[in-house]
């Protein structure tokens, strides 16, 4: 790991600048509007080489001689589960890469946090991987690992490394992602992770697990209160935060279920009323958290 990257983190505080909706942006004009897959090369390293689905991304720069002094968010490349029952919906690029740059600027606004401009796209196997603590996966419901990136990604989580992981609903998707999580960490169980923790306690304070829904149940849930979707026939209104652990108790695995918090980041310049009640409120604050909390610990 980069010790470089620790230690910049080490100095966070909370900034004076408040929360205020974006509408519109630097970056890449606006694209395809919806929150599915995308194809992109495997060439492509980063996510400000995609282009924008949203309302665009912020754009910025460090200083000379900090490029590479910096929290970098990097979101991991898989391939989806060949067994078409058991896999659910989406995939790798999910939310790319409007939640991968919108949130990194917030962390750049927020805190005496230096962040990359452009994030990073990475398989587990790559060669590089230990270059990056914190990574990112969105729609593990349809998640697989071959044994050779399993073992990379065990080895990398073990040496300090964190894994992130949101959107996704339902038993179907969730049974999907234990099983490849199993993969990595035969041994080791999922646990719920406890409000009294202090990952709830650090830059803000977070009482509640509250649902993060995608941008169109979230824009009309001010009318129909409704922002959990619906899979395996039933309503997936139950929030959970599941863990993995190493054996010293540092947090390694986190696993947002029933919740769409890429979302929260992806679209807040689409809704005035989204932005407000999920993105400011919720996506943004969990998220900023949870960064603070696995980069110091």
């Amino acid at each position: 790991m980069k010790l470089r990257l620790f230690s910049c983190l080490l100095v966070l505080f909370l900034g004076a600048v408040a929360f205020a909706q974006r509408r519109g942006g630097g970056g890449g004009g606006p694209g395809f509007m919806g929150g599915g897959e995308l194809y992109v090369p495997e060439h492509i390293k980063t996510a400000r080489e995609v282009e924008s689905r949203s309302t665009g991304t912020p754009t910025w720069t460090n200083a000379p001689g900090f490029e590479t002094d910096a929290f970098t968010f990097t979101r991991l490349r898989y391939d989806k589960s060949p067994d078409r029952s058991r896999r659910g919906s989406g995939g790798w690029t999910t939310d790319l890469p409007d939640s991968d740059l919108n949130l990194s600027w917030r962390l750049q606004q927020m805190m005496s946090l230096r962040v990359d401009p452009n994030g990073r796209l990475i398989r587990p196997t790559d060669t590089e991987l230990s270059d990056y603590p914190f990574l990112f996966l969105a729609a593990p419901g349809s998640l697989n690992f071959t044994e050779q990136e399993a073992v990379a990604l065990r080895k990398h989580l073990l040496n300090g490394g964190f894994l992130l992981m949101t959107d996704f609903h339902g038993e179907r998707e969730w049974e999907n992602c234990t099983t490849a999580m199993k993969e990595v960490f035969p041994d080791r169980e999922f646990f719920e992770l406890s409000l009294d923790h202090p990952l709830y306690h650090g830059v803000f304070e977070i009482k509640a697990k509250v649902q993060v829904p995608n941008i169109r149940l979230g824009a009309t849930s001010e009318q129909t209160g409704v922002t959990w979707e619906v899979h395996d026939g039933e309503e997936c209104r139950e929030i959970h935060h599941r863990a993995i652990a190493d054996d010293k108790g540092r947090l390694m695995v986190l696993a947002l279920h029933n919740t769409d918090m890429s979302d929260g980041w992806e679209r807040e310049g689409e809704s005035d009323y989204y932005f407000h009640n999920f993105s400011e409120k919720i996506a943004y604050p969990l998220g900023v958290n949870i960064i603070y909390y696995v980069m110091t610990h």
